[in-house]
This record gives C-alpha cells, sequence and structure tokens, in this order.
C-alpha cells in the first residue's frame, strides 16, 4: 500500500492561488536576508556615530494627541479609553518631532531618536507604511551643520555595507563625495526654466499667477483650480527630483517659507526658510530645518495647513497645545529627518523597501 502523499508547506501553491510567495518563505528569505543583515550592522554604526558625537538616544511615545500638522500627511488613528469609559482620540506619530523639540524645551543639547513611525495612504517601491525615521538635533547649531552630518551619514552607511556606489533605476550616486548644494530657486531655473522668486512676496506670501504664468511656458500643465502649491509641487515631482543627486549626492535648500511648515524664515531672504532636503539617485532621504521657535509664528502655520487639510480631505488633526508651549521654551536648533529604510536601500542595492525590512506590514 502506498505511503499517503505528505504536501510540503512551501510546495508550489494550486493554480488558484497569487503567483508570488510571501515574505517568510525560506526561498524569499534567502534573498533578502543579505539586505537585513547589512540593515543591522548600518544601525549598529549608525548609533556608534551619534554616541561618538556625544548625542543622546531618546524614545518617543508613538501615540500623540497630534500626529503632526501638515496638509497632506495622513495618520493612523485610534482611541484611547480611561477607567472610566471616557474616549479620547490619539494618533500614531508620523515624525517624534514634537517628542523631541519638548526634550530640548527642557534642556537637552544633542539627541536623536531611531525609531517607528507611521503614515497613511503610502505604499510603493519607496514608501511604507511603517516604517524607520532617524531624527537628530543639534542646540545652536547652524542649519547647515546638519548637511555636513548627512553627508557623513551617506558615507558611513556606504563603507558599512561595503558599497562604492548608489545605485538605483539607472541611476548612480557617490556617497563618498561632497554633496552638491543647490537652492530650490536655481533648481526651479536649471531644470525647469521657472522663475521662482518671481511669484514670492517679501513676507513669504505666493503669488499663483506669477508661478503658474512661469510654468505654464515651461510646458508644464497647470489646471485653472491648482493653488501655488499645486503648481509648486509640480514642478518639483515632474523636473526637478528627477535630476537630483545623480554623479554626487544633492542638498536642495532655502525653500519657500511658504512649504516650510516648521522651518524659520532665513535671516538674509525672507522669503526663503532654512529648510533642505538630501537626494540620492533622484531619491529624497532627508527632510531639515533651523526650527521655528515663534509659538505664535507656529500656530497660525499650523492653522494653515489644518484649513487646507480639510479643504482637500475633509479633515483635520488637532494643534498640540503642549508642543506650542513648549516651543516658547526651546532654544535655537537644527533638526533633521532622514528616511532611514531609504538610505539602507540605496547601500545595499536592493529594489524596493520593504526588501530591507525584516517584517512588513501586511498588505490590505
Amino acid at each position: 500500500m502506498a505511503s499517503p502523499s505528505v504536501v510540503s508547506p512551501f510546495a508550489s501553491p494550486p493554480v488558484s492561488a497569487p503567483p508570488y510567495s510571501p515574505w517568510w518563505s525560506p526561498s524569499k528569505h534567502q534573498d533578502r536576508r543579505p539586505f537585513l543583515l547589512a540593515r543591522n550592522r548600518i544601525t549598529a554604526a549608525v548609533r556608534d556615530w551619534f554616541a561618538q558625537r556625544d548625542f543622546l538616544e531618546i524614545d518617543a511615545a508613538c501615540l500623540q494627541v497630534s500626529p503632526g500638522n501638515e496638509a497632506h500627511l495622513h495618520a493612523f488613528s485610534t482611541e484611547a479609553i480611561s477607567l472610566t469609559g471616557e474616549r479620547a482620540a490619539l494618533h500614531l506619530h508620523t515624525s517624534p518631532e514634537f517628542a523631541c523639540k519638548k526634550l530640548l524645551a527642557a534642556g537637552e543639547q544633542r539627541i536623536f531618536s531611531l525609531g517607528k513611525v507611521w503614515r497613511n495612504r503610502e505604499r510603493g517601491p519607496l514608501h511604507h507604511p511603517e516604517f524607520t525615521m532617524l531624527e537628530w538635533y543639534r542646540v545652536g547649531q547652524p542649519y547647515e551643520t546638519l548637511m555636513d552630518d548627512c553627508a557623513a551619514l551617506l558615507a558611513l552607511a556606504a563603507e558599512t555595507a561595503g558599497t562604492r556606489l548608489f545605485s538605483f533605476r539607472g541611476l548612480d550616486c557617490d556617497p563618498f563625495a561632497a554633496p552638491e548644494r543647490l537652492t530650490v530657486a536655481e533648481a526651479f531655473t536649471r531644470h525647469a526654466g521657472v522663475d521662482l522668486l518671481a511669484s514670492l512676496g517679501d513676507g513669504g506670501q505666493t503669488d499663483r499667477d506669477a508661478l503658474a504664468a512661469s510654468a505654464t511656458a515651461a510646458g508644464i500643465r497647470v489646471s485653472a483650480d491648482d493653488t501655488w502649491a499645486d503648481v509648486f509641487s509640480r514642478v518639483i515631482v515632474e523636473k526637478v527630483e528627477p535630476n537630483l543627486g545623480i554623479g554626487r549626492a544633492t542638498v536642495l535648500c532655502e525653500y519657500p517659507t511658504a512649504e516650510a511648515a516648521l522651518a524659520r524664515p532665513k535671516p538674509s531672504d525672507p522669503r526663503v526658510a532654512e529648510r533642505f532636503e538630501l537626494y540620492a539617485c533622484g531619491v529624497e532621504l532627508a527632510n531639515a530645518f533651523g526650527e521655528l521657535t515663534d509659538a505664535a509664528e507656529q500656530r497660525r502655520r499650523f492653522v494653515a495647513e489644518m484649513d487646507e487639510k480639510q479643504r482637500v480631505y475633509g479633515e483635520r488633526y488637532p494643534i498640540d497645545d503642549d508642543f506650542l508651549a513648549a516651543l516658547e521654551h526651546m532654544p535655537p536648533a537644527a533638526g533633521s529627518a532622514l528616511g532611514f529604510d531609504r538610505l539602507v536601500l540605496l547601500a545595499t542595492g536592493a529594489r524596493r523597501i520593504d526588501e530591507v525590512l525584516w517584517v512588513p506590514v501586511a498588505e490590505v
């Protein structure tokens, strides 16, 4: 009598099953494992890099009253239920920024956080709903210091992973070369033929028609109901970003004040703010500010952002009054947030962000 057949749990699925292997299948895991081991080495190297510079690692609470007050950030939300049954809305933070700045107000001087954050409505080769953010702050330092930090972290990740070149989607970037520093206005002129500064007033006001006219003349589609911010984003996404971080990293700096909700205006030109983003191989890696510490101005910006969120998405998040109270005591500082998974992706040669995550979030 023949023995009953034994079906392996990793045998080929029946025809009706989806034509892919789950991330936990041994074959898929073996493909991903070199990336994951490199991730662990880079994690340890980054922590050591900050420790050598007298930074303290902090652990921010993930549940917050406000997940962040930027119009196009979307949070995961839940409820806290008290012992008496009272309910209060809480949100998984989209960044540890509010918590970090409260610690600066409390007296800390150099801190960093390497932990999970959550953003809804985001999933793709470079986006994941749960991801790891590296965020760090320096009290009393100009935001240009963070540009040097970013350059050092690129080289550190590459050296730790054992690579000399970042490559992604046919683009190469030397992580050991000094990054190019390019203002947003220069990038608009160079890559899109658009005069950005002509659409900005001395107080940071924006002129939608001026920017729309310049963009249209450059061959960029503009709709009648596009706001200034819509046109700005279209130029960035279509014309500027694909040309950044090629050959060497790019520090894209001096964003219009209207596009820098938590950054202070540049003293020499209040039309623009002390904000920069770091790019490699056309991929945005970091976002940094010379931090705004004017609580009244920050509240005004938050309200404007939430008004825009209400207009576009029909929802708004509460403003963290405790954060604004702390901001009144926060010393001048500069801070940066870097997408750690994206850095690992470029350093290891992975193709998708879920290849460098030990356990990806289930798809729905």
